[in-house]
């Protein structure tokens, strides 16, 4: 079986290529003011609304604009269609950039990173309406765009589970865990877009939150249900709180429940490459800042694209389909210490990325 990170990978691809195909015109991302508010939307459906390098000049240029405007009180941003807000970055332009050492494969992520940092640090209320497929960015080794800051800080070892197994959260329990503020039904996201470009420009957070705490509080779906990790919480944070990957794995093969059995099975199916760059990601993400974390995965996404497990999984999935990704090493065992030094070590200083 194919890992899900691949899997996912594919359903992209697949997109991508049908939006390459399509004679539909426009612009991929669009802008409008609405009474106060920026509006930001999303404008590649066929693609599930992946970012390209465009897009990220094209919104960050925006967003400066709005948050210097006084008439602007508040940015939202929302996918077009109906089944994604935002499938991250755009991995087919990165991976035929990354083989051919073109400057892309560095401004891309460079420009993206410098986007997502605005967005933390922003001025003003900045609401993102998720609905639909939502994925990261980046080069699907690690959790990049800001994961190695917030998925340590997501209670117990929540953080660390997601990243390594790639488990896949859907509606109210991207809520329940913390990375989502409010969850709003489907059918409303209409009206919440209403109510909140009818604001003030001096609503200010107060005001914002006020809307969708509202809308938050009237919505049923799924109130009746918990967690969908509730009944693993235990195993969660006692199974996933080794230091490393040997001790993960070994918490698992000594466990001989199913549960951890069938995570064991996920994990053995990874890049164990990934599987250790991204526990030390989390392990030290912790006590970083934004931009610190994001200085951080810039090095990685440099070292990815200089790396073969990228590759491998793109051609296992794109170019010969055989969904049998061949990782090097094979095994977290045969991943030295100073490989995962070398993918978090400093990058020419030219080369940094600069916040």
């Amino acid at each position: 079986m194919l890992p899900r990170s691949l899997i996912r990978l594919r359903v992209v691809i697949s997109h991508l290529r049908m939006a390459q195909m399509s004679t539909k015109s426009g612009e991929e991302i669009l802008f409008q003011t609405v009474n106060n508010t920026g509006v930001i939307t999303l404008n590649r459906p066929k693609a599930l609304n992946a970012l390209n390098l465009s897009m990220v000049r094209k919104m960050y240029a925006q967003m400066l604009r709005w948050e210097e405007d006084p008439s602007i009180g508040l940015v939202l941003i929302k996918g077009e269609g109906e089944k994604s807000f935002c499938a991250g970055g755009d991995i087919r332009a990165v991976t035929e950039a990354g083989r051919k050492g073109d400057q892309l494969a560095q401004d891309f992520f460079r420009e993206e990173y410098i986007l997502n940092h605005k967005i933390g640090v922003y001025k003003k209320p900045y609401v993102a309406l998720i609905d639909g497929i939502t994925m990261g960015g980046g080069v699907g080794l690690f959790p990049d765009v800001g994961g190695g800051h917030f998925l340590p800080r997501l209670d117990g070892k929540l953080g660390i589970f997601l990243a390594l197994t790639g488990f896949r959260l859907k509606g109210r329990d991207v809520k329940h865990i913390g990375i989502a503020t409010h969850f709003i039904d489907s059918m409303q996201i209409n009206e919440l877009e209403k109510q909140l470009t009818s604001l003030r420009s001096d609503a200010g957070q107060d005001g914002v939150a006020a809307v969708l705490s509202r809308l938050n509080s009237e919505s049923t779906l799924d109130t009746d249900k918990d967690l969908v990790l509730k009944p693993h919480l235990e195993k969660i944070n006692k199974l996933f709180a080794g230091q490393t990957m040997e001790k993960i794995f070994d918490n698992l093969q000594n466990d001989k429940s199913d549960w951890a059995k069938k995570q064991l099975d996920i994990l053995k199916k990874m890049s164990p490459t990934s599987l250790k760059i991204t526990l030390r990601l989390l392990l030290e993400g912790k006590t970083r800042s934004l931009a610190e974390d994001l200085t951080v995965e810039y090095r990685l996404s440099q070292r990815c694209l200089e790396d073969r497990d990228f590759y491998e999984g793109v051609r296992a999935v794109l170019i010969d389909k055989d969904n049998n990704p061949q990782w090097n090493p094979a095994s977290i065992k045969d991943v030295s210490n100073s490989k995962v030094d070398w993918f978090f070590s400093p990058l020419d200083p030219k080369k940094e990325l600069v916040l």
